[in-house]
């Protein structure tokens, strides 16, 4: 991974069309690399979570190319590599993968802010307010879940809050309510840095792998919602 995480340093410092130009080879070798790591990366998650077996790297991978049309910021390409497997609707291969609205497992690659992160984010305002009511009624298991010594190892003591939150509970739910405080979330996240040793390591693979399975309860619980109240669109 460390040609990926030079490359990505470089392409920092020059993103321009011209230098990417000039260096496509480098970045066909490491998208190469990079795909090759996210097929090992599915096959494992796949031991943890079989309905991720028949994903593909390509479901779950980005682009390089920036849509710049409607942005401020004209940058052609993006400067990171990240990857999310994560379920979709069964019989509905295009909700899966990068479109899911599900929580998953995603990695993000990019000198020095290399993470992995899972959970639900951006979710529309039908899921969102779906996720709030799941969290009220349920929130034993989610106090039972994040006292658990891998979440509080990797994850900490809540979700994140890089999303930010409301400054009041939304109507509809009790002000007075225990955990107010998660209710006042826009997404349900959860994530933990990555060194960029960490990611060149000959063993990141085990390492991640660990990760997701400390992830994969909270993963459930969120991903509980779409059976509870009904599927929910991909993105698009």
């Amino acid at each position: 991974m460390k040609d990926i995480l030079d490359f990505l340093t470089a392409l920092s410092a020059n993103n321009n069309r011209e230098w990417f130009a000039e260096n496509k080879e480098w970045y066909q070798r490491c998208y190469a690399r990079y795909v090759e790591f996210a097929a090992a990366y599915i096959q494992r998650l796949a031991e943890l979570d079989p309905a991720l077996a028949s994903l593909q790297p390509k479901d779950c991978i980005w682009r390089i190319y920036r849509d710049i049309r409607f942005s401020h910021d004209k940058r052609p390409y993006k400067e990171w590599f990240g990857v999310f497997p994560a379920a979709g609707v069964p019989g509905q291969p295009k909700t899966w993968g990068k479109k899911s609205m599900r929580g998953g497992y995603y990695v993000h690659i990019q000198p020095g802010q290399c993470m992995f992160a899972g959970g639900i984010w951006d979710p529309s305002k039908e899921l969102l307010d779906a996720l709030r009511k799941e969290i009220e009624a349920n929130y034993e298991e989610v106090e039972q879940i994040m006292g658990q010594k891998e979440w509080q190892q990797y994850f900490g003591q809540d979700f994140d809050t890089m999303w930010g939150g409301l400054k009041k509970v939304p109507a509809g739910f009790d002000p007075t309510f225990k955990h107010a405080d998660w209710l006042k979330h826009r997404a349900y996240t959860f994530s933990t840095p990555l060194t960029d040793e960490q990611v060149c390591a000959p063993d990141f693979l085990d390492r991640i792998a660990a990760i997701a399975a400390a992830a994969k309860p909270m993963n459930y619980f969120l991903n509980y919602t779409f059976e509870e109240y009904g599927e929910f669109p991909s993105r698009c």
